[in-house]
């Protein structure tokens, strides 16, 4: 199972970039794994709001393939506990999925088309944050939660 991270906008910030490469290096001897930006349209801050998420929508939706496992981040999707994420990853490697990719949206959110396309929508929090540090945060949690899997000390319940 290889996994990845989408996110729209801009290259990593240099204040997130070294632990978003440090957690990513560490999950790497978990599972394969890699980060995509997908860069926002050239004229984003001319268009209205719902026609960037269509076209956003648009771009992340010819990127994906038939079987990608896609879990849209978004705040007002399903919250669970670190250990249920663990459980959703065996899982999910259990059934030999092939690639999960987890996606960060742009900065309205996406398309509706987006999200009747993902498989599972989380939340990380009802609290919202800047798109670079969800960056950081998921991939410290996806790390935390292979090293649960792996009944390693990382984490203390």
């Amino acid at each position: 199972m290889k996994i990845q991270c989408w996110s729209i906008g801009k290259a990593h910030e240099p204040y997130v970039l070294k632990g978003i490469e440090e957690f990513t290096h560490r999950i790497g001897k978990y599972f394969p794994i890699s980060w995509h930006l997908i860069a926002s349209p050239k004229n984003a801050p001319t268009i209205n709001v719902s026609a960037l998420k269509k076209r956003e929508g648009e771009l992340i939706l010819q990127l994906l393939q038939p079987d990608d496992y896609l879990i849209l981040l978004d705040e007002k999707g399903q919250m669970f506990t670190n250990e249920k994420l663990a459980t959703y990853i065996q899982q999910w490697a259990n059934e030999s999925k092939k690639k999960i990719i987890f996606l960060i949206g742009g900065a309205y959110g996406v398309d509706q088309q987006v999200q009747k396309r993902a498989n599972l929508i989380w939340s990380l929090s009802t609290l919202v944050f800047p798109h670079q540090l969800v960056r950081l945060i998921l991939s410290e949690q996806l790390y935390r939660a292979c090293t649960i899997l792996k009944n390693e000390p990382y984490h203390h319940s």
